[in-house]
């Protein structure tokens, strides 16, 4: 008779130091790490007063797991905390490689599915098709719409955006290396630039992806050094989080358009990017490029993988002619862990290699 499995025990850790259980998913090949016990409370009476304590107070925390040797340079994070507005179900806190982000479509997608399947959100009618769960993030709240059978998850995700719009096009900006280069802006919940591969001598589908990380950081710099960026709703949301390098094929088509996106501290995106494919579908609605309910779908040119977008309905963002994007995509689960650290460890807090 086979012996009973061994019960699984952490080994030897700071016992002052709580391990910190996650659960590990990716939406499109971008990691997403979702923290279930051991981060220390998060103080606040609203979510972005929340990220600035976690930012001041816990930021050892997001380094221990995205960093190495318990992450990498790519790794991206979500730590829970409630919500102070009465419709969300849940609020996040999102984590990168630089620090702390408004928006993020991928992992939205992923915590739909996790919202549904642990529990965190009211059980659906057995026979539903569809569960909704209201993510409050960063930006504000965000409406996700998760497939199911038998009150769990399975299939697409979608979400509702925030009000997503163009901040500036045909901007003209003098990139190091490059020259004058045009640039657009848009707002998806944060704000990215967006310039053709081609103008900067590079394909969006073929170049070495360090090539294009290269030639996207050096845009980001060149826009923050030359273009002040603004939200009208708060100060918090105005900043730029990266460059969307993209193949140009801005004109609707059913084909998929193919983009690349750099984000903080010379992150890669695997995915399509989500808050970069709403920002994307606003500044192709401005433009006029792109009807009401017309849906597009967007390639990473990283993995492959595909999203797919449309603007829902107009709203105003201040003075900003603005629109609602759904953004559909598909999340994987890929496992469990717990982390520990060792007090005498130098490298406990991690470490990033360039």
């Amino acid at each position: 008779m086979a012996s009973p499995p061994a019960v699984p025990r952490l080994p030897p850790h700071d016992p002052r130091t709580p391990a910190l259980s996650v659960v590990d998913m990716h939406t499109g090949g971008e990691p997403l790490r979702i923290v279930l016990a051991g981060c220390p409370e998060v103080v606040g009476p609203t979510l972005l007063a929340k990220q600035r304590y976690m930012r001041q107070h816990l930021d050892h925390v997001r380094r221990r797991l995205m960093f190495e040797p318990r992450g990498h340079r790519d790794m991206y994070g979500a730590v829970l905390v409630p919500s102070e507005l009465p419709d969300a179900h849940l609020g996040v806190l999102f984590l990168h490689n630089e620090g702390y982000s408004s928006m993020c479509g991928h992992a939205v997608l992923a915590l739909g599915r996790f919202a549904l399947d642990f529990g965190l959100v009211p059980a659906p009618p057995a026979d539903a098709r569809e569960a909704l769960v209201n993510i409050h993030c960063p930006c504000g709240l965000v409406a996700a719409f998760v497939e199911c059978e038998g009150g769990r998850s399975g299939g697409l995700v979608r979400f509702h955006s925030v009000p997503a719009f163009a901040l500036a096009t045909d901007l003209l900006v003098d990139v190091p290396g490059h020259g004058k280069v045009v640039v657009d802006i848009a707002y998806g919940g944060a704000f990215y630039a967006f310039v053709s591969a081609e103008k900067l001598g590079l394909d969006v589908c073929s170049t070495k992806t360090r090539d294009l990380m290269d030639a996207a950081s050096a845009v980001t710099e060149a826009v923050k050094a030359q273009f002040k960026i603004n939200h009208p709703d708060s100060e918090d949301l105005a900043f730029l989080y990266g460059t969307i390098l993209t193949d140009g094929k801005d004109a609707y088509s059913e084909e998929p358009t193919t983009n690349i996106c750099v984000f903080a501290d010379e992150q890669v995106d695997r995915s399509p990017t989500g808050s970069g494919v709403t920002a994307r579908i606003a500044l192709q609605y401005h433009k006029g490029l792109l009807e009401l309910n017309q849906t597009r779908a967007f390639k990473s040119s990283a993995t492959g993988s595909v999203f797919t977008g449309k603007a829902v309905r107009e709203v105003k963002c201040g003075d900003f002619k603005a629109v609602i994007v759904e953004v559909s995509g598909q999340a994987h689960y890929t496992g469990t862990a717990s982390f520990i650290v060792e007090d005498d460890d130098p490298l406990r807090d991690g470490f990033l290699l360039k």
